[in-house]
């Protein structure tokens, strides 16, 4: 019950996630699956969580503990790379499902997906898709956009827009978009939508908002975003059938006529 996407391109990161966590017919239930870590001026981090609502909440505090520990443990504030701070969250995952499943009934599915995206210092910024394995990809130029949950919905617009060059703005709203298209496919992925931006260097999150269906900035967007798919595709080439049934008629001239005519006389001697 939930859709994430994190893009990357030059000029930094855009991520948005839903926030429905079920979708029966009497318990319709929100919450944030985005939870920021940052050092102002020096390092920051998004994570995006997917599955087991319990094992999200639990690896978001586990990692908020390891940061208030005493100096010398591994946290999120002290790792020096990027990769090592995908690793970090990689094995508190491993920890919390294996403490879950001990306490969990048979049949309970207790694991989750995650994607860390962030920058430390000068290094340029990242997107981490971190498996319930505690295993981990990231994005590259080739694969700039990485996504969790639900991602069957809203990967068409990503596969054909997104590229490292696309400005960081516009990934945002592709971002949007995407998320869109799943809210309309999938009842268990709903609004509100978290959106999130940042911007290359600046160490902090550089935009943040919350969008619900009566957020003008959100409906402007699904709404022209319909409008103008409809229209290119009433605009897509036409088949030779319907230019045959489209073609003007011609006004026969007396001139016309007149050449028919003789044509018909000449055949009938």
């Amino acid at each position: 019950m939930t859709y994430c996407v994190a893009i990357q391109v030059d000029a930094g990161l855009a991520l948005a996630a839903d926030t429905r966590t079920s979708a029966a017919f009497d318990d319709i239930q929100s919450h944030t699956k985005m939870h920021v870590f940052e050092v102002p001026g020096e390092r920051v981090f998004v994570l995006l969580s997917a599955g087991n609502l319990g094992t999200t909440q639990g690896v978001v505090a586990r990692l908020a503990r390891a940061i208030g520990d005493a100096a010398g443990s591994v946290s999120l504030h002290t790792v020096k790379h990027l990769f090592e701070a995908a690793d970090h969250v990689g094995r508190v995952l491993i920890e919390v499902q294996a403490q879950a499943r001990g306490a969990a009934a048979d049949g309970i599915n207790v694991e989750a997906s995650l994607i860390l995206a962030g920058q430390i210092g000068s290094e340029p910024p990242g997107l981490y898709l971190i498996y319930p394995q505690g295993n981990w990809i990231a994005a590259s130029p080739e694969t700039p956009f990485l996504q969790s949950g639900e991602i069957k919905y809203g990967k068409p617009i990503l596969d054909r827009i997104i590229t490292p060059a696309t400005a960081l703005d516009d990934a945002a709203r592709c971002a949007l978009v995407s998320m869109d298209a799943t809210i309309r496919s999938n009842v268990s992925v709903g609004l509100p939508v978290d959106l999130a931006l940042i911007r290359n260097g600046d160490l902090r999150v550089s935009h943040r908002l919350r969008l619900d269906a009566d957020t003008p900035l959100y409906a402007d967007i699904r709404d022209a975003w319909a409008s103008k798919l409809a229209a290119a595709v009433r605009e897509l080439p036409r088949f030779a059938w319907e230019l045959q049934a489209t073609a003007p008629l011609q006004r026969a001239t007396p001139a016309d006529i007149g050449a028919g005519l003789a044509g018909a006389n000449a055949a009938a001697q």
